[in-house]
């Protein structure tokens, strides 16, 4: 009975929001790069300061979870949605890096399908992340979000049949595959995502 006594702390919610509001700017910066194929350094930038800023609150939300007696929702599960968080961050700005590392000049137009996939992906995390408090009424996020990574592997496995058609050069097709993978795995860490929070929803139900 002492226990229950000791109200949750609530903190940790605000902490989600700004975490995937930051991963949603990285999604969002992503896109822009594939849409307007220009000023890329600058651009790498702005997504290696959302990147940046991410670390930020997944320390703070740490931080919160090592000195907080009572958790709104178990221990294990606050920190392995911290942390899925954190790695499509680190994720998109892989991708981020690739592009400027390969030195890539002229993406494939799947590439901004995918990164578009994934902007979309991440705007239902955000409202997703904004039920987890009420812990109702997601279904219509973590269905979108799945259809999201479906239609992604669909784009992958079409875009991988094409560099592997004999109309590219060997070493073009490594510099764009490494860019297609690394975007098609951030799809994929979203819906990691979802998936911790249904899995939160189950056990709270």
């Amino acid at each position: 009975m002492r226990f229950r006594l000791i109200p949750r702390d609530r903190g940790f919610y605000p902490l989600f929001e700004r975490a995937t509001e930051t991963m949603l700017e990285a999604a969002q910066r992503l896109s822009y790069v594939f849409e307007d194929f220009t000023d890329i350094e600058a651009k790498h930038k702005e997504i290696k300061a959302c990147e940046s800023r991410g670390d930020d609150t997944t320390r703070d939300i740490l931080r919160r979870l090592n000195s907080t007696y009572v958790t709104p929702f178990d221990r294990e599960d606050i920190y392995a949605l911290t942390e899925k968080i954190d790695d499509v961050v680190d994720s998109i700005q892989a991708t981020s890096d690739l592009v400027v590392l390969h030195n890539i000049t002229e993406p494939l137009p799947e590439m901004g399908e995918l990164a578009t996939i994934l902007h979309q992906a991440a705007e239902h995390v955000v409202t997703l992340v904004g039920k987890l408090e009420a812990l109702k009424g997601m279904e219509p996020e973590i269905e979108a979000i799945d259809a999201l990574e479906s239609a992604a592997d669909g784009v992958y496995r079409r875009t991988v049949a094409k560099l592997f058609s004999g109309d590219y050069k060997p070493r073009d097709i490594l510099r764009w595959k490494d860019v297609v993978e690394s975007l098609e795995a951030s799809v994929n860490q979203v819906e990691d995502i979802s998936n911790i929070v249904e899995s939160i929803v189950l056990k709270h139900a």
